[in-house]
C-alpha cells in the first residue's frame, strides 16, 4: 500500500484574511491552490482551507454552529522557549492568546492560540517522547 497524507480541512469565514494569516503570518509554506481553496505544506500532511459555507455544504450539514467543537490542532516543538516564541508569534499575526504556555499535568509544557476563525492550536514540548518526523 503506497503511502498516504492526511488532510485537514478548515472551514474558514474569510478565505483571503486566513490565507494570509497562515501564509505570511506563521510562515505555512502555501502550495498552488485556485481561489476557492488554498492549500498548505505541512511535515507529513496538508492543510486546507475552504470557505465554511462550501465545506459545510460539501459534507451536507448546516455551517451554523458556535462553542467548543471538541477539536484541536498540536504542534509539538523541540523545547520550551520555542513555545513561548510560537506562541508570542501567532498572537503578534492576529491570533487570540486561549491559554499562555505553562507546564502542564502531563509533564510538558504548552499554551493555546486561536487562529482567526476560533481555531484552536495547542503548541506543545513534551520532554518525554518526540512527536514528530523521524530524522534519516
Amino acid at each position: 500500500m503506497k503511502p498516504r497524507i492526511s488532510m485537514i480541512s478548515l472551514g474558514v469565514s474569510d478565505l483571503v484574511i486566513s490565507v494570509k494569516f497562515y501564509e505570511k503570518g506563521l510562515g505555512f509554506p502555501k502550495i498552488e491552490s485556485t481561489s476557492e481553496i488554498a492549500f498548505f505544506s505541512l511535515n507529513g500532511s496538508w492543510l486546507s482551507l475552504y470557505s465554511r459555507a462550501s465545506l459545510a455544504k460539501d459534507a451536507t450539514v448546516s455551517s451554523v454552529g458556535s462553542g467548543f467543537n471538541g477539536f484541536a490542532m498540536a504542534h509539538n516543538v523541540e523545547s520550551e522557549e520555542e513555545v513561548d516564541e510560537i506562541i508570542a508569534h501567532a498572537v503578534s499575526v492576529g491570533a487570540t492568546l486561549v491559554k499562555p504556555p505553562q507546564k502542564v499535568f502531563w509533564g510538558g509544557y504548552s499554551g493555546y492560540f486561536a487562529d482567526p476563525d476560533g481555531y484552536l492550536w495547542e503548541i506543545a514540548h513534551n520532554p518525554y517522547t518526540w512527536i514528530g518526523p523521524k530524522d534519516g
